[in-house]
């Protein structure tokens, strides 16, 4: 496999004489949060965790993108958490762009390079340290795990994207691909945090319309995206949140790769809302 490039954000401020306005856009349907507005006075910090910040790109909203949080972490050497999640339902996925990041899972020590990828299941023991000498940076997906009767909670496991052969999309001769780092069939996960990768020239053919919530932070490259009737130019850095039924399809111009790191929530019902659900018993 050819050796990957991922886009990391370093903070910092533009000077007084950069044009203000960039390609942030916040709709109903989605937003786009462009690599330029990720400076230093945007980031968050978190309880038991040292020489850390972090960029929040998506958390729950009502009435907009509802089932997660994502993060870019920034860890300092010497820094990290032995108490990084304090939600014991929460679930985590995972992964480094650049540096290397020490994951102790269940007392086991993992070495963590770019590419490196984690799901971490909901109560579990872990703890992460940058033992480097430079920053190390990556992303945190959280979700509340959907428990259902008679299906076990997956465990937890450690991999690279390097060590999993992309599959390409059905009737693409190679230009749409898919990393998964999960079997789609397997009922156990309630989420997918996969890479997407298109060759130059690649498409989506459609505007796909459908129930999933979608976190997409391009890693590298750059496309014109369509998004519920608007064209928006992508590119690395940049990262996109999308509602339910928001249409989208796009067209990757290159002319290198386009690739992204992919969130989507699935294998669930629907939660439906208690105070209108129907609980009368047959007349």
């Amino acid at each position: 496999m050819a050796e990957r490039s991922y886009y990391a954000p370093k903070g910092g401020l533009p000077g007084q004489t950069q044009m203000t306005a960039d390609r942030a856009i916040f709709t109903e349907a989605y937003a786009v949060i462009p690599k330029g507005v990720m400076r230093d006075i945007v980031t968050s910090f978190l309880p038991f965790w040292d020489k850390t910040r972090l960029w929040v790109l998506a958390r729950p909203l009502s009435g907009f993108a509802e089932t997660f949080s994502q993060y870019i972490m920034e860890v300092a050497p010497g820094g990290g958490s032995d108490r990084p999640e304090e939600d014991e339902g929460a679930e985590a996925v995972l992964f480094v762009v650049e540096g290397e990041l020490t994951l102790t899972l269940a007392g086991e020590k993992h070495i963590m390079q770019p590419g490196g990828y984690a799901f971490i299941p909901p109560a579990s023991d872990w703890q992460v340290r940058n033992d480097g000498d430079s920053e190390v940076r990556f992303h945190w997906i959280r979700k509340a795990y959907e428990h259902v009767d008679g299906i076990e909670v997956p465990e937890a496991f450690v991999t690279n994207e390097k060590d999993i052969e992309p599959a390409a999309m059905p009737d693409t001769n190679g230009a749409w691909a898919t990393t998964r780092f999960v079997e789609a069939t397997d009922l156990r996960h309630d989420m997918h945090v996969t890479i997407v990768t298109f060759q130059p020239g690649g498409v989506i053919p459609f505007d796909e319309t459908h129930i999933m919530e979608h976190g997409l932070y391009v890693l590298e490259g750059k496309a014109v995206y369509h998004l519920n009737q608007d064209w928006v130019e992508v590119e690395a850095g940049d990262f996109m949140w999308l509602r339910a039924f928001c249409p989208q399809a796009c067209y990757a111009g290159g002319p290198g790769p386009f690739r992204y790191l992919l969130y989507k929530d699935v294998n669930r019902h629907p939660k439906l809302n208690a105070s209108t659900a129907y609980r009368g018993t047959a007349r």
